[in-house]
């Protein structure tokens, strides 16, 4: 094994104290917030750990754009706070990328949040809703055909297990899929892959956690 110089060990040491204050926050803040830390030294493979993986990305995969930017430029800003982001799948996010430079002023790594703003507007409905005082006539439309109605009601069901859809176990797959087809949601057309997407897991897994 090629001896690693003082800079490389260094930056070693830098990166594996990222990672325990990644976990740290990660505990803290699950399941709502994703905390990733960059390897922007590999950028081919800059993710080198997640916290609450809510994007669905995985441990080496390249840097975003923003990691390439910081590689190329070192005057780039080093915070960025409460930008407006979306995962893959749509889903609203609020993300802070914080560089962190080594002795020489270069960028070596970088550390991300990325919080799921879709869970948090269910509560805030919820919380609305449970501080309505006087008598309230409610009427209640559900459009089955609405992809976003379904995803509302998945992050409903996860929300009130304090999780993301995607740290669902099958168990609790189960209890919503149920759900789910009592309401009739299973009857729309793409909705199997709506869930499976919004889920993290494949058709396959959905058909294998319930006959449908």
């Amino acid at each position: 094994m090629k001896k690693q110089t003082p800079e490389q060990q260094a930056n070693q040491a830098l990166l594996s104290q990222l990672e325990q204050i990644a976990k740290g926050i990660g505990e803290t803040f699950a399941p709502f917030c994703e905390v990733v830390v960059h390897d922007l030294l590999d950028p081919k493979h800059a993710i080198l750990s997640i916290q609450n993986n809510l994007s669905g990305r995985e441990i080496g995969a390249p840097a975003t754009e923003l990691g390439l930017a910081r590689i190329n430029d070192p005057e780039y800003p080093q915070v960025l706070a409460n930008y407006a982001n979306r995962f893959a799948d749509g889903r609203r996010a609020k993300s802070t990328s914080i560089g962190i430079k080594d002795a020489q002023g270069r960028y070596v790594a970088a550390l991300c949040m990325n919080v799921d703003l879709n869970l948090f507007g269910q509560m805030q409905s919820m919380l609305a809703q449970f501080c309505q005082t006087g008598s309230v006539d409610i009427t209640e439309t559900l459009d089955p055909t609405n992809a976003d109605t379904l995803r509302e009601h998945i992050d409903k069901f996860s929300a009130s297990r304090s999780k993301a859809p995607q740290a669902l176990k099958a168990e609790e797959r189960r209890q919503l899929l149920a759900e789910l087809k009592e309401a009739g949601y299973l009857e729309v057309r793409k909705a199997v892959s709506t869930i499976a997407q919004h889920l993290g897991v494949s058709r396959a897994t959905l058909y294998n956690d319930v006959k449908f």
